[in-house]
Parts: structure tokens; C-alpha cells; sequence
């Protein structure tokens, strides 16, 4: 099983409940296939660097999970099917980037 990543941007005209039900969508597609999540965040409302779609700004989440790679292809086909979905990045984790992800878990954690 890898380590992957995964940061995806919603729509920002989408309700409170329709956000949880896409990110839920996307949880339950990993799980289905067999990915163990590692942590989950939601990182809220946040500007964009420039314009997607004509939006300014975009519910951010990000996945850490580990999964067999040939649930990529398929989970990746999802986002582009899903029209809430303005952007996605899943990147496959080293074992230095899966270490700078303990750090930065345990440093919001104790901010927490």
C-alpha cells in the first residue's frame, strides 16, 4: 500500500451540507476500495491565488490515506466526473514527505 495525498477544492456557492456530502462521497469511495485514511482536514473557505470557473474562492480538504495504486485511476475519474469539484492534486507520498506530515500533524494538534 502507498501513501498518498490528496487536495481538493469545492465550489464555494455549495451549503454547509452539500460540502460534507461531497467530501463524504469521496471518503466512502476510498474505503470501499480498501484505502485506510491517515487524517482528514478541512481547511474551510480560502481565497484562490487566481480565478477557476469564475470563483475567487473554494472549500479546501485534504485526504491523507494509504491504498493499493490502482485505486488512483478511479478515484481520480471521480473528481472529474463530480461538478462541485473546481480542482484536485493527489501526489504519492515519500517516506520524508510522510514524515513532514507527522510533524505538521502533531503541530496543529498541540495548537489545538
Amino acid at each position: 500500500m502507498n501513501h498518498y495525498e490528496t487536495v481538493f477544492i469545492l465550489n464555494p456557492v455549495l451549503s454547509e451540507t452539500q460540502v460534507k456530502e461531497a467530501v463524504k462521497k469521496f471518503e466512502d469511495f476510498l474505503i470501499s476500495r480498501g484505502a485506510e485514511f491517515v487524517s482528514k482536514e478541512d481547511w474551510g473557505l480560502k481565497k484562490l491565488a487566481y480565478p477557476i470557473q469564475h470563483k475567487k474562492s473554494g472549500f479546501y480538504h485534504l485526504f491523507e490515506f494509504k491504498a493499493p495504486g490502482e485505486v488512483l485511476s478511479p478515484y481520480e475519474t471521480e473528481f472529474r466526473r463530480d461538478e462541485r469539484v473546481m480542482r484536485y492534486l493527489t501526489v504519492k507520498l515519500d517516506k520524508h514527505a510522510v514524515a513532514w506530515a507527522e510533524k505538521r500533524r502533531k503541530k496543529l494538534n498541540q495548537k489545538a
